[in-house]
């Protein structure tokens, strides 16, 4: 998916959780702590890749 999403670009939109094992909580701390990236991420009809870690 992530070489696709370069490739040839949205859609799909790929959001890669790059957290390792961990709980759904921290995925969720995770995500509302980047609201605003994903906020821009979502508008952004040329975006295709982000990245959280």
């Amino acid at each position: 998916m992530h070489q696709r999403s370069f490739m040839f670009g949205p859609p799909p939109k790929v959001i890669w959780v790059r957290l390792g094992n961990c709980s759904t909580a921290e995925v969720e701390k995770l995500a509302r702590r980047h609201f605003e990236a994903i906020k821009a991420f979502h508008e952004d009809v040329y975006a295709s890749f982000l990245s959280l870690s």
